[in-house]
């Protein structure tokens, strides 16, 4: 591998280069040597080879930052482990279904946030994934007989479909239903945008409303396609067919550099609960001070290695590390250091005693009794009597 990448650049170089080796060489093997390639496809196989050229960089750079690539790491360390592999795929399995085919993270933001987004994603997937599969011959359909059509996935024939069954008129629609669903997202969104004065003052049109404009320049041409040669008899069809291809182009080229680039990275957000899950007494780390359990083993750990990387000493005096504490804990301590003072021994939740007599009340959630001079609950019993 070391001497592969001394071909290249940089190894974003190398990782473009081999995903577009590999996009191609899939693209042979679907079209049987190109046998089946249309010249109509040539536009879109181009501008789909300078998304992917850009993805994989944009990609590799995301995955060079130290964080990123520190949770890759765990990642790969934690699939590999064999005590936590029932727990790891079960993680995944929920996240995949909560955070990506749900998207309930959304949905806690509000139910029409959470429809709109829900219907941009899919739409945005399913649009991807039928445009990608025609696009490079992965998908084609061949006539077998004059009532026939046969379903071929990388050279291989699979099912047959009658050009009138459901099953048929739902596969050859699929990308027009993809674009319905996006076309009604958009809509949605970009009416929130316009009208919600909460949104219009924290948005920024270069990055909130151009990716929308661009998507929906795709989906509204696209359709026009479908309008012309079905309802219309193919009117205009050839100047729409032009404009649909410039923006599918400009939206292919923008996407790895904008807002859109979160699309493909989301689905690696599901590394991030199976890395950081929780069993109790079995991977949680307990606060040095007052040992309340607050995170995973894992957690402190990265943050650690992270922080070092990038140069951040947060050792404290006694050979600790600031992520050793809790976060009440770590309050407490950051206080306390803007005052100069050292780390009381004892109740952590006590008075601090300063050079000058002056007591300050301890920062936590409990407080000594001791420093009001209240009387003890036998005390007060006694008193009552």
């Amino acid at each position: 591998m070391k001497q592969l990448e001394r071909s290249f650049y940089s190894k974003a170089s190398m990782y473009s280069f081999l995903v577009v080796l590999g996009l191609l060489l899939s693209m042979w093997i679907a079209t049987d040597g190109l046998k089946y390639l249309k010249p109509t496809q040539m536009g879109y196989i181009i501008g789909s080879l300078i998304f992917a050229i850009g993805l994989s960089i944009r990609m590799a750079f995301w995955m060079y930052r130290t964080a990123t690539n520190r949770m890759v790491k765990r990642s790969l360390i934690n699939l590999k482990s064999l005590e936590r592999f029932k727990r790891n795929w079960k993680s995944i399995l929920l996240t995949a279904i909560n955070n990506i085919f749900l998207q309930k993270f959304i949905f806690k933001r509000g139910i029409y946030r959470g429809i709109q987004h829900w219907l941009i994603a899919w739409g945005c997937i399913g649009s991807f994934a039928v445009t990608f599969g025609l696009v490079f011959g992965w998908v084609r359909f061949d006539l077998v007989t004059p009532e026939l059509y046969q379903m071929v996935v990388f050279n291989i024939p699979t099912i047959t479909l009658h050009p009138n069954g459901l099953l048929a008129s739902m596969t050859y629609n699929a990308l027009n239903i993809f674009s319905l669903l996006l076309l009604l997202g958009l809509a949605m969104a970009l009416f929130r945008r316009m009208t919600d004065p909460d949104v219009r003052v924290t948005q920024r049109f270069e990055f909130d409303i151009l990716p929308l404009i661009i998507l929906l320049a795709v989906t509204v041409s696209g359709l026009l396609l479908t309008v012309s040669y079905k309802f219309l008899d193919g009117w205009m069809h050839h100047p729409m067919a032009l404009v649909h291809h410039v923006t599918v182009v400009v939206m292919l080229i923008y996407f790895p550099f904008g807002k859109l680039f979160h699309l493909p990275i989301r689905p690696l957000a599901a590394a991030v609960p199976m890395n950081y899950q929780e069993v109790l007494k079995v991977d949680t780390r307990a606060c040095k001070k007052c040992g309340t359990n607050y995170s995973s083993d894992d957690q402190i750990s990265d943050v650690k290695t992270i922080l070092a990387e990038q140069s951040f000493d947060l050792k404290l005096d006694d050979g600790s590390y600031l992520a050793d504490y809790c976060p009440g804990c770590r309050r407490r301590i950051r206080a306390m250091k803007q005052m100069n003072m050292e780390t009381p021994i004892g109740n952590p939740y006590g008075p601090i005693s300063t050079m000058n007599d002056i007591h300050i009340s301890g920062f936590g959630k409990q407080r000594s009794e001791e420093f009001y001079k209240l009387p003890k609950k036998d005390e007060k019993e006694k008193i009552v009597k």
